[in-house]
């Protein structure tokens, strides 16, 4: 099982940045959506639909800003 999760987490590289944040923000929004009132659950859903976007957006970003290679190596 703990494998599994290592796996879920991780890329090619090791453990993904956006995989664990995005974890830890879902299970944040679903324990708010349970616990705020009714008025302030459209305002936790439109907030989760914004970051979503973004984070999509950022992903895509960053699937196409070349990598300097020479940073790595110093």
């Amino acid at each position: 099982m703990k494998q599994f999760f290592l796996n879920m987490f991780s890329n090619a590289n090791g453990p993904s940045h956006n995989r664990v944040l995005g974890t830890i923000g879902f299970i944040s929004v679903v324990i708010f959506l349970f616990t705020c009132g009714d008025k302030f659950k459209e305002i936790a859903v439109n907030a989760v639909q914004y970051l979503t976007i973004s984070t999509v957006f950022g992903t895509v970003i960053e699937k196409f800003v070349p990598k300097n290679e020479d940073n790595n190596e110093k």
